[in-house]
């Protein structure tokens, strides 16, 4: 069978801070043709430059990656605040547009950590920019100091719904992952279902109700380690099993 194509969003940044560029970090590439045994293409995040639709027409599968941006506020009625920023309006314009065009399509879309965001955004949430600073939360930002494998490190326990989507994927209640965001979900779209949680109550899995296809997202980076992880094995092979159903 011919391997499907999966989209990866890209991020805006600037080379040595006068070139602007697209980049999208080698852990979602290897996950991407190595676990979830597809072709992966990188989409610039350049909103203006791209037709949705023509998109979907070549991607059987959307993932939609972490950044260092944040979804700005205005996108859920919020007033923009020094927490909130750095932004990049192109990518919540591309990502947002993307999440309902998948979804009412039947396109597979699965959401890291950002894309988790720009997902319930994309339906009608909101977030909020540090998690940290609601009570009882504990800090989820990605650690200041260490190797790369030091920070993208297993270090969080999170609590799945019983007989849930990603309970039913993992074939546990229980998993341990990665936690490297400081925005986080603040109220959940009409759509969106909550279906794992850490243990400070933090929404981390979540999948969109009544999608035609694999509509799933969770906060932390599973692309990190995915080829020893179970769990990043499981969500990835996920995703691309079902964009495989998507191959015409």
């Amino acid at each position: 069978m011919m391997r499907p194509t999966i989209g990866i969003i890209g991020n805006h940044f600037m080379i040595n801070e006068i070139y602007p560029a697209q980049a999208v970090g080698e852990m979602y590439v290897h996950a991407v043709a190595e676990i979830a045994q597809a072709t992966p293409i990188i989409i610039p995040s350049v909103a203006d430059v791209h037709d949705v639709g023509d998109l979907l027409r070549v991607c059987q599968g959307i993932l939609l990656t972490g950044g260092r941006p944040n979804v700005h506020p205005s996108l859920y009625g919020h007033e923009e605040t020094e927490a909130h920023g750095p932004f990049d309006h192109s990518r919540d314009d591309l990502a947002l547009a993307l999440s309902r065009a998948c979804v009412d399509e039947g396109v597979p879309l699965f959401g890291t950590c950002r894309g988790f965001q720009e997902m319930n955004v994309a339906f009608g949430g909101t977030l909020h920019p540090e998690i940290r600073e609601l009570p009882g939360r504990d800090n989820h930002r990605m650690p200041p100091d260490g190797t790369l494998e030091e920070r993208f490190a297993i270090r969080q326990n999170i609590r799945l719904t019983p007989g849930g989507v990603f309970a039913d994927l993992f074939g546990a209640e229980q998993i341990r992952v990665n936690t490297l965001h400081g925005q986080g979900i603040l109220e959940t779209a009409e759509r969106i279902e909550i279906d794992g949680w850490a243990e400070d109550g933090t929404p981390e899995a979540l999948f969109v109700r009544d999608a035609k296809s694999f509509a799933l997202g969770v906060q932390w980076h599973p692309e990190a380690n995915a080829a020893n992880d179970p769990i990043s094995r499981a969500l990835f092979g996920a995703f691309g099993a079902a964009a495989r159903q998507s191959v015409g």
